[in-house]
């Protein structure tokens, strides 16, 4: 066994700490070993899932919290947004505080690159909760017109 050093902040602190008395862990250590091993299990069957195939044509929702005070962060995403604008269908952005700010990106193309683009955004310096929906889509689906009207 290894040991590593991390720096969390006091409210993930607390966060665990509660996920410790709720779940009766004698150890940080043994709480923090099972929420990696949670987040690793819930990345690695999203990879392995129907839209694992990188050339697979998808829908997606990026969900992501992020410090609009970070230095230069909200302008960071905003340029990753139009450098990607060939699969960003839509963004909803909410003010949830005054720091923090919630984006929803709705996403359409190649699996592997809306992951990489996800993978991306998420791995920012001040982006917190990233969580990436992978909707695979069939042949018809995938050639169909983006628009279309409801009857």
């Amino acid at each position: 066994m290894q040991r590593v050093t991390i720096t969390l902040d006091d409210g993930l602190i607390e966060e665990i700490d509660r996920f410790m008395s709720t779940r009766q862990y004698a150890t940080r250590s043994e709480a923090v070993r099972d929420l990696l091993r949670a987040g690793l299990a819930e990345s690695s069957e999203g990879a392995a899932g129907p839209a694992a195939d990188g050339d697979r044509a998808c829908v997606a929702a990026l969900v992501y919290v992020f410090d609009h005070d970070r230095r230069d962060l909200a302008n960071r995403l905003t340029h990753a947004h139009h450098d990607h604008h060939d699969m960003s269908l839509a963004t909803t952005h909410v003010h949830l505080n005054s720091d923090q700010c919630l984006e929803v990106a709705l996403l359409r193309g190649k699996a592997g690159e809306i992951r990489h683009f996800a993978d991306h955004l998420t791995a920012e310096r001040g982006v917190r909760h990233g969580r990436l929906v992978v909707v695979p889509l069939d042949e018809a689906e995938a050639s169909a017109p983006a628009q279309h009207h409801h009857d």
